[in-house]
C-alpha cells in the first residue's frame, strides 16, 4: 500500500470500529489521541494501528505536532475523524495520484504536494447534499510540505502547490447526538470567537482575494468579510437554506441550517464578550 491513514481521536470507542473497518486495506493506520478514558486504544491496536498520544491544545497545534514527530510510514498522508469514513472510489483516486508520483510522472515542480476533498455529510439518515455542501477541506497531503494554523478549522499552510480531489468521504456528523453536537459546538464557538477576534484586528479585508483563481481562496476571504457583518446567525441561515438551497434537503436540511445559526449567535455572544469585558464583570454583579 501506499498512503499512511492519520486519525485524530478523543473517547471514540463507538465511532472507531467503522473507520478501521473502511481502511483496513492500509499498511500504515497512525492513532493520535487526546488521552482518551474508554476503549479507543484498544480498539486501534487490536486493528494493527499505531498509537500516540498527548494532551489537546487546539487542533491546529495538535496536528502540527503529528507532522513534526510521527514518522509515517508513506510520502503521502490522508487524514480521517472518528465519525468518517473512506469510500472505495476516494482510495482509487488518490492510488492513482500516488502512482503517479511513484513513477515520476508527477513531481513537487509540477503537482500539488497536498489536496482539499469535500464530505458527504450525513444527519437523519440522509446526505445534506445543499444544507452542508461538501466544501473543501485539506486531508490528503505529504507531511513535510505542511502546517496548520488555528485552534478550530485549521487553516494550512503549503509549501507547494494544491489541488481538489474529485471524489469524497463519508462524515457521521452527528453520530453521537444532537446533545454531543451541542456540546462539540460549544467548545468550537470558543475557539471560532477567539479567531474572529485576531481577525479582526489581524486580518484586513482584501477584495482582490474574492477574485482569486483558488476556491479556497476565495472561501476564506469571504468568511472574513463575514466577520464584520451585522445580523451574522440570520444571514447564514438565509444563506444556507435559501442560496445554499438548503430546503432541498426536507426537514432534515431545515434542522441543520437552523443549528448552524444558533452556533453562529454563539460564536457574536462570545465575540462581544471578548471584546467587552465589562459584560462579563456586570454578569457577576460587580
Amino acid at each position: 500500500m501506499t498512503v499512511s491513514i492519520f486519525i485524530q481521536t478523543l473517547n471514540e470507542e463507538d465511532n472507531l470500529p467503522g473507520l478501521l473497518e473502511s481502511v483496513a486495506w492500509a499498511d500504515d493506520i497512525v492513532v493520535l489521541d487526546s488521552l482518551s478514558t474508554d476503549r479507543t486504544r484498544e480498539i486501534s491496536e487490536a486493528a494493527g494501528a499505531r498509537w500516540f498520544e498527548r494532551p489537546y491544545d487546539g487542533r491546529g497545534n495538535h496536528q502540527n505536532w503529528a507532522m513534526d514527530t510521527i514518522e509515517f510510514k508513506h510520502q503521502w498522508v490522508f487524514y480521517l475523524d472518528a465519525d468518517e469514513r473512506m469510500t472505495p472510489e476516494l482510495r482509487t483516486e488518490i492510488e492513482a495520484i500516488i502512482a503517479d508520483w511513484d513513477s515520476g510522472k508527477l513531481t513537487k515542480d509540477n503537482a500539488p504536494v497536498a489536496y482539499y476533498c469535500g464530505r458527504k455529510n450525513i444527519f437523519r439518515g440522509k446526505w445534506l447534499k445543499h444544507a452542508m455542501a461538501p466544501g473543501n477541506i485539506m486531508r490528503f497531503f505529504q507531511p513535510p510540505n505542511i502546517r496548520f494554523a488555528r485552534d478550530a478549522n485549521p487553516v494550512p499552510t503549503v509549501d507547494g502547490q494544491t489541488g481538489y480531489l474529485k471524489e469524497h468521504f463519508i462524515h457521521y456528523n452527528f453520530s453521537k447526538g444532537i446533545r454531543e453536537w451541542i456540546e462539540r459546538h460549544n467548545r468550537y464557538s470558543t475557539y471560532e470567537a477567539n479567531e474572529t477576534v485576531k481577525a479582526l484586528k489581524d486580518s484586513p479585508v482584501k477584495l482582490g482575494n474574492l477574485f482569486s483563481s483558488d476556491r479556497n481562496t476565495r472561501r476564506l476571504e469571504l468568511k472574513n468579510i463575514s466577520f464584520r457583518m451585522p445580523f451574522r446567525p440570520l444571514l447564514k441561515f438565509l444563506y444556507m437554506y435559501i442560496v445554499g438551497l438548503g430546503f432541498l434537503d426536507g426537514r432534515a436540511g431545515w434542522t441543520y441550517c437552523r443549528l448552524q445559526a444558533m452556533y453562529e449567535y454563539m460564536i457574536v455572544l462570545k465575540v462581544r464578550e471578548l471584546n467587552n469585558p465589562d459584560l462579563t464583570a456586570a454578569d457577576r454583579g460587580e
